[in-house]
C-alpha cells in the first residue's frame, strides 16, 4: 500500500510538472501573439490606404511610385521591429478564399517575395480571413512555403474607415517551435525520471511523506491556475522540504517573469500614447500631466501609495482608445459631425478593449472606460452616476478636464489657473464629484 501510494503521488507531481512546462510555454506564446497583434494594429494606422489602391496588380507594379512608397513604409516598420521577418500588404480577390499580394518588399537577398497581384490561398489561415474586420493573430504556428512563422494581421482603413487591404507581420517561429519541442521532451524526461525514482525509492519513504506531497500537488495546481503568489508551507529539512523551497523559488521566478512582461507591455502601450500625442503639439504631454494631477488628488484624499501608483499608471493610458479614432478627426479644427462625435465617444471602450488582454486589474480598466462619465449620469459610454462610477475614474475626470482647460488649443487659448478652478467649482455636483474637486484645489494651492 505504501509503495502504491508513493508511486501515485510522485506520478501526479511529475504530471503537474509537465503541465507547468506547457503552461509556461503557452504563456510565452500568448504574450508573443499579443505583441504581434499590437505591432500589426499600430503599424496599419501608418499605411496610406489611398496608395494601396494605386498599386498596379502585376509584376510591373513594383516599378510604380505607389508601390515604392508603401514598400518604404513597410521597411520602416520592419526596421523598427527587428524580430519581424516579413511585412506585407494583401487584399481580397473575387475568388472565395483567394487573396492577392499588393506590396511585399524583399529587403534581404534570398528571401521569398510576391509580386503585386500574385494570388495566395488565404483560406488555409482563418485568422487572416478575420483580419478584414478586426486585428487578429495566428492561434498556432503556421507551416507554409515561407517556413515556420507566426503572423499578426490588421485591417488597413481608408478615410471612410473602409478596409482596403490587410497588413501582415510575420516572425520566424522555427526557434519557438524547436524550444517548444525541447521543453516537451525535457518535461517527459522529468516525468519518466520521477516515475523511475518512485519505484526505486518508494520502499524507503514513510507514510509521513503523504501530507507534504499533497501540499506540493496543491501548490502546483495553484500555480497552474495563475496564482503565482502561492507558497508551499513545508517545515521539514529532508528532500521534500528542499523540493518545497525549489518549488517556491520557481513560483517566485514565474511571478517576476510575469511582472516583467506586464511592465514591458505597459511601456509599449505608454509609447503608443506618446506617439499619439506627438502628432498634435496641442496635446503633447497631456497624459503625463493628467497622471501627475491624478496622483496629487489621490494623495490629498489619503489613498495608499499602492493605489496612487496604480492610478498614476492608469491615468497615463486613459486616452489609449484614441488610437482607434482617425487622426483627421482628432486634429479637426472645425466642428465635428454627429458621426464623428460618435467615434470620439467610443474611445473609452476601445481603450478598455486594447488593454484587457494585457492588464487584468479591474480598477485600471475602469479608469480607462469611465473617465468621461459624469457625476449627474450624463456622461459616456455607460451613463453611470455618482457612486456607480469608479472613484479613480472620477479623479482622472477632474484632472483631465483641468489640463484641457489650462492647455491651449487651435480653437481657443488656455484658461488661467484661477479661471479653470472656477470652472471646476461650477461643475461640482453635475460633472464632477465635489469632494474630488475640493481635494484637487487643496493640492494645487
Amino acid at each position: 500500500m505504501t509503495l502504491a501510494l508513493i508511486f501515485s503521488l510522485l506520478f501526479i507531481t511529475g504530471l503537474d510538472n509537465l503541465i507547468l512546462y506547457e503552461y509556461n510555454i503557452r504563456l510565452q506564446f500568448k504574450n508573443l501573439q499579443e505583441k504581434l497583434k499590437t505591432i500589426a494594429s499600430t503599424a496599419a494606422i501608418d499605411i496610406d490606404a489611398s496608395l494601396i489602391r494605386k498599386v498596379p496588380l502585376s509584376k510591373e507594379g513594383v516599378k510604380s511610385e505607389a508601390y515604392k512608397k508603401i514598400a518604404e513604409q513597410l521597411n520602416k516598420i520592419k526596421k523598427a521591429n527587428l524580430q519581424l521577418k516579413y511585412v506585407y500588404t494583401i487584399a481580397k480577390t473575387n475568388k472565395p478564399g483567394i487573396w492577392q499580394f499588393v506590396v511585399d518588399p524583399a529587403p534581404h537577398v534570398g528571401t521569398r517575395t510576391s509580386f503585386p497581384g500574385e494570388e495566395y490561398e488565404a483560406s488555409r489561415f482563418p485568422e487572416m480571413l478575420k483580419a478584414y474586420k478586426n486585428p487578429s493573430v495566428d492561434s498556432k504556428l503556421v507551416f507554409d512555403e515561407w517556413g515556420v512563422t507566426l503572423s499578426g494581421y490588421a485591417p488597413i482603413h481608408d478615410k471612410d474607415l473602409k478596409t482596403v487591404a490587410v497588413l501582415g507581420v510575420d516572425i520566424d517561429a522555427s526557434e519557438v517551435y524547436t524550444l517548444e519541442n525541447a521543453a516537451r521532451v525535457k518535461a517527459i524526461f522529468i516525468l519518466i525520471l520521477v516515475i523511475a525514482l518512485s519505484i526505486i525509492l518508494g520502499a524507503w519513504v514513510s507514510m509521513g511523506v503523504t501530507r507534504p506531497v499533497k501540499n506540493l500537488v496543491e501548490g502546483t495546481r495553484k500555480i497552474a491556475s495563475g496564482n503565482l503568489s502561492y507558497k508551499v508551507e513545508i517545515k521539514s529539512k529532508d528532500e521534500i522540504g528542499e523540493l518545497a523551497k525549489a518549488f517556491n523559488a520557481m513560483a517566485d521566478n514565474l511571478s517576476q517573469s510575469r511582472e516583467k512582461l506586464h511592465d514591458y507591455f505597459y511601456r509599449i502601450v505608454q509609447a503608443m500614447v506618446r506617439s499619439l500625442e506627438a502628432k498634435d503639439h496641442y496635446t503633447r504631454g497631456h497624459s503625463d500631466r493628467v497622471s501627475e494631477y491624478s496622483a496629487k488628488i489621490a494623495k490629498a484624499m489619503g489613498f495608499s501609495d499602492e493605489k496612487v501608483e496604480m492610478l498614476t499608471k492608469a491615468a497615463q493610458l486613459h486616452d489609449i482608445g484614441k488610437l482607434g479614432v482617425h487622426e483627421d478627426i482628432l486634429n479637426k479644427k472645425s466642428a465635428l459631425s454627429d458621426s464623428e462625435w460618435d467615434l470620439i465617444h467610443q474611445h473609452p471602450t476601445v481603450g478598455e478593449e486594447i488593454l484587457k488582454p494585457i492588464f487584468l486589474d479591474e480598477e485600471m480598466l475602469a479608469v480607462v472606460r469611465s473617465h468621461h462619465e459624469r457625476f449627474d449620469g450624463k456622461g459616456y459610454p455607460d451613463g453611470l452616476r455618482a457612486g456607480q462610477i469608479n472613484i479613480f475614474a472620477q479623479i482622472v475626470s477632474v484632472a483631465d478636464s483641468y489640463d484641457a482647460m489650462t492647455s491651449s488649443r487651435s480653437y481657443r487659448v488656455a484658461l488661467s489657473k484661477e479661471e479653470a478652478i472656477a470652472r471646476l467649482k461650477e461643475g461640482c455636483g453635475t460633472q464632477f464629484n465635489p469632494a474630488i474637486v475640493e481635494a484637487f484645489i487643496r493640492a494645487l494651492r
